[in-house]
């Protein structure tokens, strides 16, 4: 008997450790994208060179690539969308990028479900590195030269 409940005990315990990761992380991940990513500044293009092309590489729309023309480009299941998703989990008007001088940036437009860069959060407007991945609900699309 004694045995069965330390073991219960133990398993609780580790259940609220697990818990209190889950939090920290999340709150982490809200605070900054600086924080939330070892390695953020990584660029699989090469360094110093401009994106040319926005390319879907996960979800229905795999292999869809939309060339960077300085206008932005609005992503969500709305027709008029630069890049249309059919994804339960993309809000009508998800995200935005655009380009602020010479970078380009993503926004998250209220979505519901949120837009991630790499494994963060997009709270505010964040600059996206070449190569690195944004998710918006099944779809994974990356900047590339």
């Amino acid at each position: 008997m004694q045995l069965t409940r330390a073991g219960f005990l133990a398993l609780l315990w580790l259940f609220v450790l697990a818990a209190l990761r889950i939090v920290r992380s999340d709150l982490y991940a809200a605070s900054g994208l600086k924080v939330a990513i070892p390695g953020f500044r990584r660029q699989k293009g090469g360094h110093g060179k401009a994106p040319r092309q926005l390319v879907v590489t996960h979800g229905a729309l795999a292999g869809t690539r939309i060339s960077l023309d300085g206008r932005p480009i609005m992503i969500g299941r709305a027709d008029d969308s630069t890049l249309v998703l059919d994804d339960d989990y993309a809000s009508t008007r998800h995200a935005r990028i655009s380009l602020r001088g010479t970078d380009w940036y993503v926004e998250d437009l209220g979505s519901t479900n949120g837009t991630y860069l790499d494994r963060a959060k997009v709270t505010a407007p964040l600059r996206v590195p070449l190569g690195v991945p944004i998710r918006i609900g099944k779809t994974v699309i990356e900047l590339r030269s």
